[in-house]
């Protein structure tokens, strides 16, 4: 197995610096839209094991890619919890059965993972193997506080009045809910790491919206909880695990010291930046700003050159883009990119 991408999270040596891509399995790619207009919709294409798989594996055979991720969604979870998840053509994920009242919450019951999310783990074990050693797999999860905005929500929201609205008024029932969803999740990484993922991954992707006394309250502790409830050894394998709160360039010392490996970052802190404050504790993962994939070859090129300059050592640093790739970029600028930062950092 090509181990950089373990290896750059444990900070230990690697022959280059290692890429992959934040939704690398998507609609930018034509044989992807393929395989999903096959599955009839979505949600069928993540309950698919196979269909998975076959999407999962499709970046890697076209771009030399250092690890594969799970697909799948982040609202497994909340669908699994009985809100009725659906998908609305060009409006994104909404639930038919949102959480509207305290009492919802009160009776919210935490899911048999093993059963109602089966689905997943049998993904990851037909993903492994067809992997069959390639590359590492890496599975996720959404964090406790983003799962919580969509189930209050209803949906995805503009300015998460009522989300946040419960968190002031009624913060018992907030932490309620939190930590039902942190158990579950513990529960829901294992399942996944013992089906075969080799590294794990918390996306806290409205972590942002929050001020500190509240990102530290209601997102970051349920993180820590996490990291510390998943299994960090596996048949003889470290499993590192990586936490991404999108916005959450303040906070990069919180988050190092919450127990992870690696903290991803988004484009809006320079690299070099992030290095000096925690880079000795921890891995970073990052930080292209997604749109220099608009842009072409050459300005590419440069671009990945000015990433890679800005990290200061040999390894550490997982090469990614600041949020996942957009739908509507050109495939062979992903080949171009990926390229680029094995050409640049080779050992």
């Amino acid at each position: 197995m090509s181990s950089d991408y373990i290896n750059a999270l444990l900070k230990k040596p690697t022959t280059r610096t290692p890429i992959w891509v934040m939704r690398q399995a998507g609609r930018y790619l034509p044989e992807y839209r393929a395989t999903r207009k096959k599955a009839g919709d979505f949600l069928t294409l993540c309950k698919s094991p196979e269909l998975a798989c076959e999407v999962t594996m499709q970046p890697l055979d076209r771009f030399d890619l250092d690890a594969a991720i799970l697909f799948s969604d982040i609202l497994t979870i909340p669908d699994a919890m009985g809100l009725g998840l659906y998908f609305s053509e060009g409006e994104g994920p909404k639930f038919s059965k949102p959480l509207s009242t305290l009492v919802d919450i009160e009776n919210l019951t935490k899911p048999n993972v093993g059963d109602e999310l089966a689905y997943v783990t049998d993904a990851v074990s037909v993903i492994k193997k067809s992997l069959n050693g390639k590359v590492p797999l890496i599975g996720f999860t959404g964090s406790p506080w983003t799962l919580a905005t969509y189930m209050v929500e209803g949906g995805s929201s503009k300015n998460f009045a009522k989300v946040k609205g419960l968190m002031y008024e009624n913060p018992t029932h907030m932490h309620q809910l939190l930590d039902k969803l942190a158990d579950t999740i513990i529960d829901y990484l294992n399942g996944q790491i013992e089906a075969g993922a080799d590294s794990v991954m918390v996306f806290d992707t409205w972590g942002g919206l929050l001020n500190q006394e509240s990102y530290e309250n209601f997102s970051l502790r349920y993180m820590t909880k996490i990291v510390a409830g998943i299994k960090r050894e596996h048949e003889g394998k470290t499993i590192p695990v990586t936490l991404f709160t999108k916005g959450g360039a303040m906070w990069l010392e919180q988050i190092a010291d919450s127990g992870c490996d690696g903290v991803a970052l988004d484009w809006t802190v320079e690299l070099g930046d992030a290095q000096s404050r925690i880079g000795n504790k921890v891995a970073l993962q990052g930080n292209l700003d997604p749109c220099v994939l608009y842009a072409s070859p050459a300005r590419i090129r440069e671009e990945v050159k000015k990433v890679l300059s800005q990290f200061d050592g040999d390894t550490g640093h997982v090469f990614n883009l600041g949020h996942g790739i957009s739908p509507d970029v050109n495939p062979e600028h992903m080949k171009v990119l990926v390229d680029s930062v094995h050409e640049f950092s080779a050992r």
